[in-house]
């Protein structure tokens, strides 16, 4: 798709952490597109990440459930988007095992409804359209203490996050192959950066190192994750919705493996600096809690084909990228004060026993 052609883009779960990232990258750079952004606005989606640009002439935010099919529908024939970038979803393992339902209802009817939202809005007339589907190295299922995910690894999932995101992926394909409909799918590591909700590892314990409480390691540690920075990712984006080939799975890999527990230390290490705090104050912190139920021992990309035919890698390496991170949530506690409340407090309090 070469950029004169696209249009009107919707980019659903834009006021999320990745999806706000790309909305903005966006916005910026193309002026000349029309971007809309759908999001239901849930626990972590936050239009407070999407300030510097909300009054930006070529963006527009739209409150709406993809799982109401009446209500995308309308939206599909009302701004006739040209093309999807498909970001919305329920995200996180440890909220799977407690409700899947709404993990199959997000990922998988809600990406059913903008695949037929599409195809009913543009039929066989495909030309300068696109799907692009934003997916997770965790379809894959675990890897051992070697070897890579490549975009043919078959699919493993282990969670019912995981189940439900290689559902759609399925589902995204299976579109492509019965209806023409011309898609992208993108299979993307850990990420990582501002304005990610407190709930995963990094912004979590950021806000707990901050606030003097427990950091809950789950068993020993050991689980190893391939981290990407979060505008990294959305670069990545970029180049494959436009110079991506139709029908073709992109795998977007920071080449940047971390123990848990190596990740934690160093995070630590940063965190006693920048707050002119002794040397293994926040390290005294750590406390190894039961591990999860089917927790995944180790995720790794091999991003070799989109470096090598889009030329895209990765620009922030992991130490650089988590100095920028922890500056930024220093530098927005108030932002973390006010995500860290109402609902979340719930699930914290569930999750860890203990209160915010």
């Amino acid at each position: 798709m070469k950029a004169a052609n696209a249009k009107t883009i919707l980019i659903t779960g834009g006021a999320g952490f990745i999806g706000s990232h790309v909305v903005r990258h966006f916005v910026k750079k193309y002026r000349e597109y029309k971007i809309l952004n759908v999001d239901f606005l849930t626990y972590a989606g936050n239009l407070e990440n999407l300030k510097d640009i909300e009054n930006a002439d070529n963006y527009t935010f739209i409150k709406a459930d993809i799982t109401d099919e009446k209500a995308i529908d309308k939206l599909f024939q009302l701004y006739k988007f040209d093309h999807v970038i498909h970001l919305a979803a329920e995200s996180h393992v440890d909220r799977s095992i407690d409700h899947p339902l709404a993990f199959a209802k997000t990922n998988i009817l809600g990406t059913l409804n903008l695949l037929n939202s599409f195809k009913n809005l543009w039929q066989d007339n495909w030309k300068n359209k696109l799907f692009h589907h934003i997916s997770t190295d965790e379809v894959y299922g675990t890897l051992g203490l070697t070897g890579h995910f490549t975009e043919t690894t078959p699919y493993d999932p282990n969670s019912p996050y995981s189940a439900s995101k290689a559902s759609s992926d399925h589902f995204v394909r299976a579109y492509g192959e019965t209806y023409n409909l011309p898609f992208v799918i993108s299979n993307c590591s850990n990420n990582y950066g501002p304005f990610q909700f407190p709930e995963k590892l990094i912004p979590l314990f950021i806000n707990n190192i901050i606030s003097r409480k427990k950091l809950p390691v789950y068993g020993e540690g050991n689980n190893t994750r391939d981290w990407l920075y979060v505008e990294d990712h959305a670069k990545a984006i970029d180049l494959i919705f436009h110079q991506g080939k139709s029908g073709e799975t992109y795998n977007i890999g920071g080449f940047n493996e971390w123990k848990n527990i190596e990740l934690v230390e160093l995070l630590c290490n940063q965190m006693d600096l920048k707050l002119g705090r002794p040397a293994g104050d926040s390290e005294r912190l750590i406390s190894y809690v039961k591990d999860r139920p089917g927790h995944d021992f180790r995720y790794a990309i091999d991003a070799t084909k989109i470096s090598t035919e889009l030329g895209w890698k990765p620009t922030v390496n992991f130490e650089q990228g988590l100095a920028k991170t922890i500056d930024w949530y220093l530098a927005n506690q108030d932002w973390l004060k006010n995500v860290t409340s109402g609902e979340y407090r719930k699930y914290y309090e569930k999750q860890y026993g203990e209160e915010l």
